[in-house]
């Protein structure tokens, strides 16, 4: 089997005392995905940036994976004509 490779690019920025994470797919022979993430710091809590840079990358993953499980579907019913059936 011939060797794919799949890139993903996570930027953070912050904005308004929110960190937002964008992920971007980059995946040969199919369309670029993007997923969006954000954290919030709660004024109760200790500013640990760190904290919400991993936090907001996390939920931009999540987001990401969750569009690509969608994608697959449909690519699933189009090439099957029947409803996918995915399980983990």
């Amino acid at each position: 089997m011939q060797e794919k490779s799949w890139s993903v690019e996570i930027v953070i920025d912050e904005h308004e005392n929110q960190t937002r994470a964008t992920a971007r797919l980059q995946a040969e022979g199919r369309p670029g995905l993007t997923g969006t993430g954000l954290a919030r710091l709660n004024p109760a809590d200790s500013d640990v940036p760190e904290i919400g840079d991993e936090l907001s990358a996390a939920r931009a993953l999540a987001d990401l994976a969750h569009q690509l499980i969608e994608a697959t579907a449909a690519d699933i019913e189009r090439v099957t004509k029947k409803p996918p059936h995915l399980s983990a």
